[in-house]
């Protein structure tokens, strides 16, 4: 999969100027760092997934008795 198929379109989008930041001048303790940030960003994301679910099913329970 191609990243220009996935990323927003607009070149100032803060997900696109992200993925497209050069790595090589970081080092080892930067990028670790990065990735722990990254990380914690994919958890709170899918932790919000999970909320909108639930919610979601909540609501198609209580409606549907």
């Amino acid at each position: 999969m191609d990243l220009d198929d996935i990323l927003p379109k607009r070149p100032d989008d803060p997900l696109t100027m992200l993925v497209r930041q050069d790595l090589d001048p970081m080092s080892v303790e930067e990028l670790n760092g990065r990735i722990a940030i990254l990380e914690a960003e994919i958890a709170r994301a899918k932790a919000r997934i999970e909320k909108s679910v639930n919610h979601r099913a909540s609501a198609d329970a209580l409606f549907k008795r």
